[in-house]
């Protein structure tokens, strides 16, 4: 109850929403959310790695291990657009945890393990692409942009969904390969 009331809320105020709002949005005491996260910044991290391990189980889902990279990255991209316009508050506050200051090091690793899989793709694909020197934070942020930006337009026109979402592939592809 405590994370989903986090998302809702930290989507909605921003990473400066007082830890009451979160604790009042789950129906529980502000003393119940500090027994279950000592500090503002624990609740941030685990939030942080929650999502994170969310996407990275949802895009790797059935990956097609015998497909070609294209067709791999084809499966991810669409299960990443689906994830992030399914419910936008989800995406929304991910977002402001990625640029947190409040995300330590350590959460960062574990959400970066359970993206692994993403990377590992994402390192095949760029071996020989115009990113291959490119450090892979970088890719991973370009990657993350160009995902916020099909998505914002797939829910700003459902009815074009599939165009952005295929648009917002080949540009992807074309910029990592």
């Amino acid at each position: 109850m405590i994370m989903a009331a986090a998302v809702r809320v930290i989507a909605e105020q921003g990473l400066s929403a007082p830890t009451a709002a979160i604790a009042k949005e789950a129906g529980v005491s502000n003393g119940t959310l500090f027994n279950v996260f000592p500090t503002k910044t624990d609740l941030i991290n685990h939030l942080f790695v929650d999502l994170k391990s969310e996407l990275g189980a949802t895009v790797t889902a059935d990956l097609p291990a015998d497909a070609d990279l294209r067709e791999q990255g084809w499966h991810v991209w669409c299960r990443w657009t689906a994830w992030g316009t399914s419910d936008p508050r989800k995406k929304r506050a991910l977002a402001q945890l990625s640029v947190s200051r409040d995300v330590t090091p350590d959460s960062h690793a574990a959400a970066y393990g359970s993206m692994a899989e993403v990377a590992a793709l994402l390192d095949r694909a760029r071996a020989t692409g115009a990113l291959r020197d490119a450090p892979m934070a970088f890719v991973v942020r370009t990657v993350e942009a160009l995902a916020d930006t099909t998505i914002a337009f797939m829910i700003q026109d459902p009815r074009g969904a599939d165009r952005h979402r295929a648009t917002g592939f080949e540009a992807l592809w074309r910029a990592v390969t």
